[in-house]
């Protein structure tokens, strides 16, 4: 009768001693494959594949229809605004800005423009028109991929998820860098060979921190056009909603924030300190979007002349000297707007990575 029980009980021993070994060999094999793990140092991730993917973004923009139709529109405007300048300063136009007199000449070629001509500064053109380039490079960075069906193909492919995400948005900010500073410096080297003598340190200096700023300012269009287009399936609604949001903050904002001026605005017999706040309720309001935080960014360094980018007081203006800023001086002067539109762009590059990473990726047949 004790022969049952002794075989259910060794049967049971068996499978006990069975299950103890598989657990040991999966924690074994857990400790070997992960990073820090027991006697094994972390494992460094690979770049190769990362940068495989940049070349091949980098190759795809350079090789496409739309890239290189919105590149000839830009180069033609710029080619337009140089002339304007030179027309300008040949004309006598540089000593009527900035209070700076003919000191940051150089600085004018891409400021001025010519009261005969009808073509805005090579700035004007690189805030109206920078904003198409990031859009252009990344409405479709994503939702193309997914549409195709080369996305889910990608990413059984053994590399990290958001080493995809992330080579879309490195290729793209390469491509504008180059495109930004190849503009910059077509526009100096024609200053130069029209005024007969090269920029300053400071001046050239000046030139390379605007540049630069410039192409933080496309990097927010970018990563927001990025943005939706992992947000939405369909190219041409990633594409109008970046469009709309760029008409807003650069037309109808504007306009909006005039119209909360009207209605808000104090009486000129009011007390000093209440027309102060409206005036600051109101220059608030305007650095809420990205465009004037650009423009004024960009009048500070290209014009030292200006010293204040707020309303101005009796006790500031009191010994004051009637200088140019110093670069240091027009840095710190507009390091809240570069940190603000620093601060944008990253917010939309880290609202696509969690949004793309959150998404579910299907492989099409």
């Amino acid at each position: 009768m004790m022969q049952p029980n002794k075989t259910a009980a060794s049967r049971s021993f068996k499978e006990q001693l069975r299950l103890d070994e598989w657990r040991e060999r999966a924690r074994k094999l857990w400790t070997e494959l992960r990073p820090g793990g027991e006697g094994n140092p972390p494992r460094e991730r690979s770049s190769s594949s990362f940068w495989v993917m940049v070349q091949k973004e980098i190759g795809d923009h350079l090789s496409s229809w739309r890239f290189g139709i919105l590149m000839g529109i830009i180069v033609l405007a710029c080619i337009g605004s140089i002339y304007s300048a030179v027309s300008a300063i040949r004309s006598g136009g540089s000593s009527a800005s900035g209070g700076a007199g003919d000191t940051f000449l150089f600085l004018k070629m891409y400021t001025l423009t010519s009261s005969a001509l009808a073509v805005p500064s090579f700035s004007t053109f690189l805030s109206w028109l920078g904003p198409l380039i990031g859009i252009t490079l990344g409405f479709d960075a994503v939702n193309s991929e997914r549409n195709k069906g080369t996305l889910g193909r990608l990413l059984s492919q053994p590399i990290y998820r958001d080493d995809f995400i992330k080579a879309k948005f490195v290729s793209a900010l390469v491509i504008i860098a180059v495109v930004v500073f190849s503009l910059g410096l077509l526009v100096m080297g024609l200053g130069l060979f029209t005024i007969g003598y090269p920029p300053t340190p400071e001046e050239f200096a000046r030139i390379l921190i605007f540049l630069l700023i410039a192409v933080v300012y496309i990097g927010f269009w970018l990563c927001l056009s990025i943005l939706f287009s992992i947000r939405f399936r369909q190219a041409a609604t990633s594409a109008l909603s970046s469009i709309a949001i760029w008409l807003f903050f650069t037309i109808f904002y504007g306009m909006i924030i005039n119209m909360i001026d009207s209605a808000t605005a104090v009486s000129q017999m009011a007390a000093p300190d209440a027309q102060l706040r409206q005036m600051n309720l109101v220059l608030t309001l305007n650095r809420l979007s990205p465009t004037e935080l650009f423009s004024e960014t960009i009048s500070t360094m290209l014009s030292p002349g200006v010293r204040a980018l707020g309303p101005l007081t009796m006790d500031q203006l009191v010994g004051a000297i009637a200088s140019p800023l110093s670069l240091g001086q027009s840095l710190l002067l507009v390091w809240p707007q570069l940190t603000g539109l620093l601060a944008a762009t990253m917010i939309c590059f880290g609202l696509s990575y969690v949004l793309f990473m959150r998404q579910e990726v299907r492989s099409r047949a």
